[in-house]
């Protein structure tokens, strides 16, 4: 699946030098010269990571990425022509994961934005929205109440149950594996190709909701990949 990469900076041959970098690696770039515009697209598209100018005309790249951190996880690097210590704490301390100064060598941009990529892939999940309430076919997921329903029939789920089937709720049609769940829930805990822990809860929870393997509604097995609820 091809990375969907945020580029927002004022300076329009910055934006089209790192496009044109960005592009020959194979990812889609969506590019702004206004914070707003960013914003925008941030919450209409599936960004997978963002690269922000601090100095922008209308929104300033601090107040994107604490807007970024409010309800999604992707990582976000940090892009300014100040070579200042302050900068680079104050936008650390907002959540971004890297932070690059002007003038830039395009194909250490690049590195970073693979080695981003590399480590958020590894041991998280696809960006999710915050969503109290996460509806599906009937099914229905209170995030803050812990509490689930399907067909307005209450389901006991058990902690692990329930923040498995929210993952996959939030990240509907897209494949997520046993290895980006288990880290999802259990942080850097120890993970092996042979640790069939996800798959005994996903057992578990085929059978409270009645969901068939062979023909599932709900929870489909994407075979030596992961799992996915379909759209």
């Amino acid at each position: 699946m091809t990375e969907n990469i945020l580029v927002v900076d004022d300076e329009q041959a910055i934006t089209d030098l790192i496009e044109i970098y960005l592009r020959n690696e194979n990812y889609n770039v969506f590019k702004f010269y206004k914070g707003r515009d960013a914003l925008k697209c941030i919450e209409s598209e599936n960004i997978d990571l963002a690269i922000l100018d601090i100095m922008l005309p209308d929104v300033n790249g601090f107040s994107i990425c604490q807007r970024i951190r409010e309800e999604y996880t992707f990582p976000v690097i940090m892009l300014t022509a100040k070579d200042e210590e302050t900068d680079k704490i104050t936008g650390l301390t907002l959540g971004a994961d890297d932070y690059i100064t002007k003038p830039f060598r395009p194909l250490e941009m690049v590195a970073r934005v693979k080695a981003q990529l590399r480590r958020y892939k590894k041991y998280n999940y696809v960006s999710i929205r915050s969503e109290t309430v996460i509806t599906h076919s009937g099914l229905v997921i209170d995030v803050k109440t812990h509490e689930c329903q399907l067909n307005e029939s209450p389901l006991s789920l058990t902690p692990t149950e329930f923040s498995i089937l929210r993952i996959l709720c939030e990240n509907k049609g897209n494949v997520v594996s046993s290895e980006q769940l288990f880290h999802a829930i259990w942080g850097d805990e120890y993970y092996s190709k042979n640790n069939n822990t996800i798959t005994v809860h996903i057992r578990h929870l085929r059978e409270k909701m009645n969901d068939s393997m062979g023909n599932p509604k709900f929870i489909k097995t994407v075979w030596g990949v992961g799992y996915k609820i379909e759209k």
